[in-house]
Parts: structure tokens; sequence; C-alpha cells
């Protein structure tokens, strides 16, 4: 069993009238069957509603499945006495920064999970050196978040989830609300953690250039996985994604448009480094 594992997985929506009379059931996560292994770095795609962040919910137990299994580490979620256990296991970053860091300094604020969590106090400080250094932010361990750039402040926010020694970490569209800048800071920070820490990464987005980092991705629709593979093979498939109203890559379009006018091109190229090549061994 991976660290991560769906069976059938359905998650309702229900919504009632002022007397407690359904009025009607939005089914958002609808028989999802998915297993992730330790030490994979996932993506999971899916334009908006398509029940991507209600399934990064329920592998973090903040959601209760409506039907199948879930199993985080072995446990399973739906059990409430595993609660803390899958919290602990699959920590969470979503959009904002500000709806996580609570302390009026990043070091204390990345010390309060592992504080909640009883961590001795000698333990917690070298927890929070680790932290920072991981998400290079050590530097400014003493500053006021509010002192900080978007990038930086959810950077504070990993390294707050990385304190409590998560085995996996899912951020929901982390980088929803940065500049181009605080982006590349966040990414690159999240493909150390998986490259160096080992740490499983669950990452969903809207930004097509984070995927390219995932040996694996998943593409949801209508609260179904309807296409899953590495990044080359799903972005191979330019005309499927455009009709799930998804884009690709930027450097993948343009080889793409380029070889539908002639140029004999692979599909799913997915960095300019790749294109460039391709097209020097064309000219040779």
């Amino acid at each position: 069993m991976g660290i991560i594992t769906a069976r059938d997985l359905a998650y309702e929506y229900i919504r009632r009238d002022e007397n407690g009379n359904v009025e009607d059931i939005l089914r958002a996560v609808d028989g999802v069957t998915l297993d992730i292994e330790a030490g994979d770095f996932i993506a999971i795609l899916g334009h908006n509603g398509s029940g991507k962040s209600t399934l990064a919910k329920q592998m973090n137990a903040l959601l209760t499945p409506s039907e199948g299994t879930l199993y985080v580490d072995g446990k399973n979620v739906a059990e409430e006495a595993n609660l803390w256990d899958v919290r602990q296991t699959a920590g969470m970053v979503f959009q904002n920064p500000d709806n996580q860091i609570i302390a009026q300094v990043v070091e204390e604020d990345v010390g309060f999970g592992p504080e909640n969590l009883g961590v001795p106090t000698q333990d917690i400080w070298a927890r929070v050196e680790e932290s920072l250094k991981a998400v290079g932010m050590y530097e400014y361990r003493s500053h006021s978040p509010n002192k900080l750039s978007g990038g930086q402040k959810q950077r504070v926010s990993i390294a707050g989830v990385i304190a409590m020694h998560p085995k996996c970490i899912i951020l929901d569209e982390p980088t929803a609300m940065l500049d181009p800048k605080g982006r590349k800071e966040v990414i690159r920070a999240v493909r150390a953690l998986n490259d160096v820490e080992k740490i499983t990464i669950i990452l969903i987005t809207h930004y097509m250039e984070e995927v390219i980092y995932a040996n694996k991705v998943f593409v949801m629709d209508e609260g179904k996985v309807v296409m899953q593979g590495d990044p080359t093979t799903i972005f191979s498939q330019v005309e499927a994604l455009r009709q799930l109203r998804l884009d690709v890559p930027q450097v993948t379009e343009l080889a793409y448009e380029l070889k539908k006018s002639g140029l004999p091109l692979p599909d799913g190229i997915l960095t300019m480094d790749a294109l460039v090549e391709r097209l020097v061994d064309m000219k040779g």
C-alpha cells in the first residue's frame, strides 16, 4: 500500500433548507481510485469545480469521504481515532499564507505546530531551524511575517508544516496569489523538499509550468480522474486538455504549433532547452 490509497472515493456536498430538508446534492468527488507512493511528486490538475481541492481536503481528513475508502499511511481517514495521525502525516498548505500565519515572529509561527503536538521545547527549536533552512528562510527567523513578500510568507507556511515532520505535504494552489518571482521561490522550495528530504508532494495548481517537475499527473473533471500519466504523456494531449479547459506549458504550446506547421517535432516537449535542442538537431 502506498502512502495514499483511494478506492472508489466520493464526496457529496449537501445543501439543506432552513428546515433541514435536502435541497441539492453536489457530487464533488466521484469514484476516484489512485495510488500515491512515498517520495512521489504528484500534480493534480483540473478547472475550477473539478473536485481537486475537495480531494485534497479528504487526504488531510478535513473532509470525511461520503463513499469509498481513503488510507493515508495505512490509516483510514474515516475513523475519527486516526484524525490527528492523518493530519500529522499529511500536512496542508493553502492558497493564502495569511490564513496560516498566526504569530508575530517567523520562528514562533513555525514552532506553533510542533508545540501543539507536544514536542519538547529543545526539539521544537531544532525543528524550527531545520525547517526554515529547508525553505531558504532561516535568515528571516526574527522578522515579522507582515514585512515579508507573498512568496516569503508562503515559504514560512510550508516551513510550519515541515516542522511537524510530515511524510507528505499537500499544497492547494499555493502560488495562486503570488507574483512570478514568488511562485518560483515556492516551487523551488517544494522541489528541494521532494529531492533532498524525500517528502511526498501533492501539488494542486493552475500553473502548467509547475507541473513539469512532477513524476505523475492526475487530471480531474466533474469529480473524476479522467487522465493520468507523467507530464510528457499528459502534455502530449494538447487538444484533449483544451477540451477540459486546461492549458499546457507555453513552450509545449509553441512546439505543438510548430509541429502543426510541418516541423518534425515530438509531442510533449516541456522545456525551452529541450525545444532548442530538437531545433538544433534538425538544422544539423
